[in-house]
């Protein structure tokens, strides 16, 4: 008996092992492919984008490197051609890189600031092995910060991110930020890297998340160093205290539309939420801009000045 239940408890542990290295390396290994999440049709979309997007970095942004412990991590600067004190760090979102946020990156030159664009840890041309979710790029995101005011002296910052992006910049606002740093704008990001898996999971696979995100979160923990749980917007909101515009689409169906009230009523800073009907997933600025750049604008001078 003792050794049938031995044999029993050998298999479940191996089995947790497989399933939880499939799901971290499904997610957070840069080399597996993701074409189980996303959508083939937006990928060829994305792929033309790509080729567009970077051909403008190379003709209008310099090549800029900080270094984070051992990793060398990229981002593409772009200056105003007016002078402008005010510069926005805009973080794109899950597998992708900086080419995503020429879009906004337009705009904000419109506006007459300066933009830095860093491509996460492993994206793009920054060095590193596994997606950090946010949490490892919020301390990355404040050597950008160091970076700029370093390089640039008395200016003013706004963090705006993406998707993960957004996430990002969220989990950063709940750090001891510099005064220079003005306030945060955040376009569906998710409540925390757990809660955004959990519903993958159901969603994609009809799983439960026991036991097989238990089994993910402690592979992740041992192969990236961090924890999905730790990686919260939620927890890092409850101690910001820089303004906070909060954006979604009532229609996404990639981070849940309902994640929007949960993040804007833990955020215990001064705050706006924007909400944009029939956007999905990072589809507010596409589906309605006039709103959506009207409201960010409305928000930056509020808050900046």
């Amino acid at each position: 008996m003792i050794i049938v239940l031995i044999v029993l408890i050998c298999i479940f542990l191996i089995a947790g092992f497989i399933t939880g290295n499939f799901l971290f390396n499904l997610a957070l290994n840069p080399k597996t492919s993701k074409s189980i999440i996303f959508n083939p049709e937006i990928d060829e979309i994305k792929a033309q984008m790509k080729i567009e997007n970077e051909k403008w970095l190379e003709e209008n942004a310099k090549d800029v490197y900080i270094q984070n412990k051992k990793l060398n991590l990229y981002s593409a600067e772009i200056r105003n051609k007016k002078e402008s004190k005010i510069w926005v760090i805009a973080v794109h979102g899950y597998t992708d890189s900086g080419y995503f946020m020429v879009p906004a990156a337009k705009r904000f030159l419109e506006y007459g600031y300066n933009v830095l664009i860093p491509d996460l840890q492993a994206h793009g041309k920054s060095d590193g092995k596994y997606i950090g979710m946010g949490w490892k790029d919020r301390l990355d995101i404040m050597g950008w910060i160091d970076y700029l005011i370093a390089t640039y002296g008395n200016i003013k910052i706004i963090l705006y991110g993406i998707s993960m992006g957004a996430a990002t910049v969220m989990m950063t606002s709940g750090e001891k930020l510099p005064s220079n740093v003005r306030m945060v704008i955040e376009d569906c990001g998710y409540t925390s890297a757990w809660d955004e898996f959990a519903y993958e999971l159901k969603y994609l696979f009809h799983m439960p998340t026991f036991p097989a995100l238990y089994n993910a979160n402690f592979i992740t923990k041992i192969r990236a160093g961090y924890s999905l749980k730790k990686a919260s917007s939620i927890k890092q909101l409850k101690k910001s205290v820089t303004p906070t515009l909060f954006i979604h689409g009532n229609k996404d169906q990639f981070v849940p539309f309902d994640m929007l009230d949960k993040l804007y009523e833990a955020a215990n800073c001064k705050k706006e939420k924007l909400v944009i009907k029939a956007a999905g997933h990072a589809e507010a600025q596409l589906i309605d801009p006039e709103k959506y750049w009207h409201t960010v604008r409305k928000f930056i001078k509020k808050y900046m000045f």
